[in-house]
């Protein structure tokens, strides 16, 4: 057995190689992706334009570190600033890493005001990582338990609920920031309405709060817009990113605006690998890629695709709760725990996840062809029809 920390329920198979939106297995066999790493694999697999851009920058230079100055650091932040019209970025090396960012600075900026005790509203049902101050403010007492005592300073309500919001507004006098997903992935791909979002941008401004987002599973194009928080017409005054920026190598960002700039100063905060050239070459192919092959309005229009295809196929089935998402965010819910439908699904060749218990999760990657969103549907439909019994 290998000497592998025993952390992960694994499947029993191993891919060696992937192409597009298939991986293939050590006995050759392929499968569909139609879980992309996780909302990672932005570009699908082996993408020419992606590898051939890390193979050039690894061949120049892969880290030096930040206490250089890193050209193709800043060039990403300006893109990214541009994108989503912020002042500053950090760079780091996953999601939880730019929410823990996002919480010190929170927390920084309370202190700043005097507040001694600052306090952030969470919403139950969000997921934010998994280091001690990103578990705490996550919303699933399963990834929670053995780890206590949690980080103080995180106050719970439900999600997508304005009214919680406002009674912890009275009744809270250290709330210094909301953090929330504007579609929750793990939790269930559970999409907070735009009037909620922008009732909350006010109340935030009101109360003199940060406005917090972590889009580290729905931004990067995957709903149709660059980032989820944008079909609301709403700028963040922080935003976290990871996953899907650099399409398979690891990196995320901390996004900062308005009262949230100039917050952090030298030696508040750092990172070792964070936005090292190899990452930022990467992040900056991505965007490249997905702005000149128009891939956000490709997400549209194959979420579109599937979810409708889905319904169709599995229209009257007994246990079917919801088909749900934006882009490709999709959500299946039934009525019963569906964890098993990930093995029946590697048996039938399709990679899927399912998270809450009973979601069926899919993120393809936004290179998907219409005939690989066809088969998805053809694929997954008659599993999900067995599993019910239909």
């Amino acid at each position: 057995m290998p000497h592998l920390m025993n952390t992960y329920n694994r499947q029993p198979i191993a891919f060696t190689h992937g192409e597009g939106c298939y991986l293939y297995d050590e006995n050759g066999r392929r499968y569909l992706d139609a879980l992309g790493g996780i909302a990672v694999n932005t570009l699908g697999h082996a993408h020419p334009r992606l590898v051939r851009a890390i193979s050039e920058q690894a061949g120049r230079l892969i880290h030096t570190s930040n206490i250089y100055r890193v050209r193709e650091q800043e060039q990403l932040s300006d893109r990214l600033a541009s994108l989503a019209r912020m002042d500053e970025v950090f760079f780091c090396n996953s999601g939880c890493e730019a929410n823990e960012a996002a919480i010190k600075l929170a927390r920084m900026l309370g202190h700043q005001k005097g507040i001694d005790q600052p306090a952030i509203i969470v919403m139950e049902h969000a997921f934010h990582g998994r280091t001690l101050a990103t578990l705490s403010a996550t919303g699933n007492r399963k990834v929670q338990a053995g780890f206590e005592p949690l980080v103080s300073g995180f106050v719970r309500v439900p999600f997508d609920d304005l009214p919680a919001i406002e009674q912890v507004a009275i009744n809270n006098p250290n709330v210094v920031a909301v953090l929330f997903e504007p579609i929750q992935g793990e939790g269930g791909i559970n999409l907070a309405h735009n009037e909620y979002m922008q009732s909350l941008r006010r109340i935030c401004d009101e109360r003199g709060w940060l406005f917090m987002v972590d889009e580290v599973q729905c931004g990067i194009g995957r709903t149709g817009l660059w980032f989820a928080h944008q079909h609301a017409a709403i700028r963040p005054d922080v935003m976290t990113l990871a996953k899907g920026l650099g399409s398979g190598i690891p990196i995320g960002a901390c996004l900062v605006a308005g009262a949230a700039a100039g917050v952090f100063k030298p030696g508040n905060h750092g990172s070792t690998f964070g936005g090292n050239p190899l990452a930022c070459v990467a992040a900056m192919t991505t965007l490249d890629v997905i702005e000149q092959d128009g891939l956000m309005a490709r997400a549209v229009e194959l979420g579109n695709a599937i979810r409708g295809g889905l319904r169709q196929a599995l229209d009257g089935v007994a246990g079917l709760v919801d088909i749900r998402g934006e882009g490709l965010m999709i959500g299946i819910q039934l009525d019963r725990p569906c964890g098993e439908l990930v093995g029946k699904g590697i048996e039938a060749g399709l990679l899927i996840n399912v998270t809450a218990d009973s979601v069926i999760r899919l993120l393809p990657a936004l290179t998907y062809s219409d005939a690989d969103a066809s088969k998805l549907v053809d694929m997954l439909a008659p599993l999900v029809r067995e599993f019910l019994g239909a």
